[in-house]
């Protein structure tokens, strides 16, 4: 039995309006084809948990959404869907902006099955070494929004390196609460502008 998760509700919820339809459409699909499949929230989106482990995962952000497999570089592309150059990291389906975007029921539910027999078959993740490849980190519309009102902090940010931005962006969206999410983000802009790292007071000087 498909066991849900209230935070993905309100994840959804709290979503684009173009973007609520396909994340249900993908929660559909992944419950019907994997009754076993459990909710959950981890690095701030929605996941399925199965044997285990992460079978899929979903997110919206401003323009589009994404969705991908734990094990998707382990997975066979029988009907050459993954898209590994726009995914961004997050998903192997590349940009989803639309539900005529999203493969078929069928197309998604021989993947599912797919990612299921890896699981099952206790396939762990492979990872593999790509030379100087980019790594893509999306900006929360909310803090950019406030990072360009202080054009400094704007610049430092857009200038700083992977880790740095990264760091700063797990900060604001692990807040429990928005009164917390709302001081660290004034905080944030502040040090930013200075050229400040998320933990520089315990970096050595």
């Amino acid at each position: 039995m498909a066991a849900k998760d209230k935070r993905v509700d309100e994840y959804i919820q709290k979503a684009s309006p173009f973007a609520r339809p396909v994340l249900n459409q993908i929660r559909k699909i992944v419950h019907k084809t994997c009754p076993d499949a459990a909710e959950n929230i981890k690095w701030s989106f929605p996941v399925f948990d199965y044997n285990g482990g992460i079978l899929c995962h979903m997110a919206a952000f401003k323009a589009h959404c994404a969705f991908g497999f734990r094990l998707g570089g382990s997975m066979n592309d029988q009907y050459k869907i993954f898209k590994k150059e726009e995914s961004g990291g997050m998903g192997l389906l590349g940009q989803i902006r639309t539900l005529d975007e999203l493969p078929s029921e069928k197309i998604l539910t021989w993947y599912i099955h797919e990612a299921m027999r890896l699981h099952d078959e206790g396939v762990k993740i492979v990872r593999k070494k790509t030379a100087a490849q980019k790594k893509v980190l999306e900006t929360p519309e909310w803090f950019e929004k406030e990072l360009r009102k202080n054009k400094t902090a704007w610049k430092v940010f857009e200038a700083a390196s992977y880790s740095f931005r990264k760091e700063y962006i797990m900060w604001l969206i692990e807040a429990k609460t928005d009164a917390t999410r709302f001081k660290r983000l004034e905080t944030a802009v502040e040090w930013i502008a200075e050229g400040k790292g998320r933990n520089w007071k315990y970096e050595k000087k």
